[in-house]
């Protein structure tokens, strides 16, 4: 896994994770590596990966069954959906539209140069 000095690795480990979710590749109720094997797979610190773990379970898109790992739960899909969802339309969004005012690039434009139709 290469990662982006710009943001925290626990997160992008977190941002890997919920694209295999919302990909398919893991499913609800799939098995997910343990923090050791995942760790070893991705070349970081178990921690590293324990703190991944802990906010995805407290989002409510991984859960912890003792004693055997953890498991995709099975509204992740739904969860994640909705937490992108906001992220693109509270912060991505408004940087885009501000950098198309700053460029003097008109939606319309947009809208032919990719065939939509609005």
């Amino acid at each position: 896994m290469d990662f982006n000095s710009n943001k925290a690795i626990y997160l992008q480990i977190c941002d890997a994770i919920c694209e295999k979710v919302l990909s398919g590749e893991f499913k609800p109720e799939d098995r997910i590596p343990s923090v050791r094997e995942y760790g070893a797979s991705i070349g970081v610190n178990p921690n590293t990966v324990m703190r991944t773990y802990e906010k995805l379970t407290s989002e409510g898109i991984i859960y912890n069954k003792r004693g055997i790992g953890y498991f995709i739960s099975g509204n992740a899909r739904e969860i994640i959906m909705e937490n992108e969802r906001k992220e693109f339309l509270e912060v991505e969004l408004p940087a885009i539209i501000k950098k198309m005012e700053l460029l003097g690039i008109d939606p319309k434009e947009i809208a032919e140069r990719n065939n939509w139709i609005i």
